[in-house]
Formats: structure tokens, C-alpha cells, sequence
């Protein structure tokens, strides 16, 4: 079967190459790949960047990827071969509190991902994708989509009539517009790019903000609130933009820690110490559990996720540096 592998850092490192066809073992399924989608965090392990734990190379990159199941292996019964699936981010995280031994089958950095013609999975490391779904849409949800519906909906508990502050356009940003959208919640919208936020207002962002023409784009979040300061914010910017951060979000409200957009991790302890009331969580994507309930959301509201451009998979390496350019609206998918 055809494969990547990277195999030092740098995008320069990812080859194209052929491996075996994987067979699967006791409560394994074998999966046909269809499409993958990147992440923030696969620039990150490419570039040899990742701060989470060893990655051994060659690794197969991505976490995120669909496809169909096209054998079993002994004492499965979850699954019949034909059906359209998803892999879960963690392989062995299927319920529970997060911990060393489920971290350490994480796709596409503690172990291989899906950037492949075929992959095995764990049967309890794998969902069913909703019908109305595309193998390209499909694909962008088991990493970005969990991420930002956790730090929403179970962390946030995310209600009616709240407003949630949704930082730039990119995979995780996008989701929250749209599950605070499902959830009768008010969004508010920032970018550097005008034509992103008309983008983002007609997904059914309420307010907009560009924070290259509007710096303070913390007081302006206020003003939008009347003063009172947003509910939640998913915090993707890291150290560099969470003390605006924690200005704009009001007495008591929330804010998830999930990513280092802007080069450097911000401090949960250091977060948490805020003289407001703020509750600072922070969010490693979530287990099965939390992909299934998501999932019901999804297939509920027939929710789509958005994707910006599908490449096919002889251009994956294309698909990282168009990621890694900052142009996507939404998600970057790799067509199997």
C-alpha cells in the first residue's frame, strides 16, 4: 500500500513510499482509507516541534481520517466490514480521565497515524460517521471537532443566550462557531482578514473583529458585551495572546487552554491565579465517549464542517504548506 512517512524534520523529511498491507489482530478493524485532514499539530510534529512526548520516525503522520471497513479481525462486534468510520485521536482513551498509558496512543505523533492507503485500529478506537457526512467532512472531526465541543460543551457547559469569543479562522475556531451556534450562543469572530470574518458572519458569526486594524481587540469584545465580557473563550494563541484573553472574558466566565498558535504554550497555574473568578481549563481533544456524544450532536443539527481545499493525496506535502500559510478558512483535508 501507498504511505508517508516522516522521516526527519521538516516538510522537506515527508516521503511518499510503500508498506505492507496491515492486517488486523484480535478486536482490530482494518480501515480503507478515504480522506485525512492536518491539524496545527502535525505542522508541529513535522517540524519536530511537538511538545507532548517522543515521536520515534519514520512516523506515519495525521490523527484525523475516515474511511470504510473492510475487515475485522477476531472477537470484534462493533463493526461489520462496509461501514464508514472515523478514528479516535486516542487509540486507547475510550472513557475516563485522560492518563500517561491512553496519552501514549495518540495518531500521528505517539504512534502512527493515518496518512495511508490502510490502517488498523483498535475497534474501541474507532466511531461510525453520520450518513449525511463526506469522507472529507468526516475527516476533520476526530481532532479539531472534539477539541472545541469539549471545551465548549463539557468543559464550558455552554448554554443558551452566552457569548463565546471563537479566536481566528482555523479548525478549532471554526467548530466553536458552529456548536455555539447548535447551542443558542452569541459568537463573536476575530481574525486578520476582513474577507474571513464576512466569511465567518455568514456561518452565523453575530459580531466580528479584526485584530490587525483593531489591536485591542479585548476592549472591543467588552464593548460588544456592553461592558460585561464574554462568557468562553477557546484560547488557541498561546502565551503571547492570553492576557488580552483573560481581559476580555467577564467576572467568573471561561477559558480553555487549547493551543500555541502564536509560538509558546500559555501557563494553566499561572492562568488559573486571575483575581476575577475566571475558570481556566485546559483541553487534550477527548475520548471516545466524547467523539460518540459529539457525534449525536452533529447528526442531530446536521451539522457540516466546514472544509476550505481537499488535495489529492500525491499533494499531501502541498496540503501542510497551504496549511502552514495561514490562507484556510476552516479545515485542510487530504483525499485518500
Amino acid at each position: 500500500m501507498r504511505v508517508y512517512e516522516l522521516r526527519g524534520r521538516g516538510l522537506e523529511s515527508l516521503a511518499l513510499t510503500e508498506r505492507p498491507e496491515p492486517r488486523p489482530g484480535p478486536g482490530q478493524v482494518l480501515v480503507r482509507m478515504r480522506a485525512a485532514s492536518l491539524n496545527y499539530r502535525d505542522l508541529l510534529v513535522a517540524r519536530g516541534r511537538y511538545g507532548r512526548g517522543p515521536v520515534k520516525l519514520p512516523l506515519v503522520p495525521l490523527s484525523d481520517g475516515a474511511g470504510e471497513v473492510v475487515e475485522v479481525g477476531p472477537a470484534v462486534s462493533r463493526f461489520n466490514v462496509g461501514d464508514r468510520v472515523a478514528g479516535a485521536f486516542f487509540q486507547r482513551w475510550v472513557d475516563g480521565p485522560l492518563d500517561e498509558e491512553k496519552a501514549a496512543s495518540a495518531l500521528g505523533g505517539a504512534v502512527d497515524g493515518v496518512l495511508a492507503e490502510y490502517v488498523v485500529f483498535e475497534e474501541t478506537g474507532v466511531v461510525k460517521i453520520p450518513d449525511h457526512l463526506s469522507f472529507e467532512e468526516a475527516s476533520t472531526l476526530p481532532c479539531a471537532g472534539v477539541t472545541a465541543w469539549v471545551g465548549l460543551r463539557v468543559l464550558g457547559n455552554l448554554g443558551p443566550g452566552e457569548t463565546v469569543l471563537a479566536m481566528g479562522t482555523g479548525g478549532v475556531s471554526i467548530f466553536a462557531l458552529q456548536f455555539a451556534k447548535m447551542a443558542g450562543a452569541r459568537v463573536i469572530l476575530t481574525s486578520s482578514s476582513d474577507e474571513k470574518l464576512e466569511r465567518g458572519k455568514r456561518l452565523g458569526a453575530d459580531e466580528a473583529i479584526n485584530y490587525e486594524k483593531t489591536p485591542d481587540w479585548d476592549l472591543r469584545a467588552r464593548e460588544l458585551t456592553g461592558g460585561r465580557g464574554v462568557d468562553h473563550i477557546l484560547e488557541v494563541g498561546g502565551a503571547k495572546t492570553l492576557p488580552r484573553s483573560l481581559r476580555a472574558v467577564r467576572e467568573g466566565g471561561h477559558i480553555t487552554l487549547v493551543g500555541l498558535l502564536g509560538g509558546e504554550r500559555a501557563d494553566l497555574e499561572e492562568a488559573a491565579k486571575n483575581d476575577r473568578g475566571i475558570r481556566v481549563d485546559s483541553v487534550y481533544v477527548g475520548s471516545l465517549r466524547h467523539f460518540e456524544a459529539m457525534l449525536k450532536d452533529v447528526e442531530s443539527a446536521r451539522l457540516r464542517p466546514v472544509v476550505d481545499r481537499v488535495f489529492p493525496f500525491e499533494e499531501a506535502r502541498e496540503a501542510y504548506e497551504y496549511l502552514q500559510s495561514g490562507r484556510h478558512f476552516g479545515k485542510v483535508v487530504v483525499r485518500i
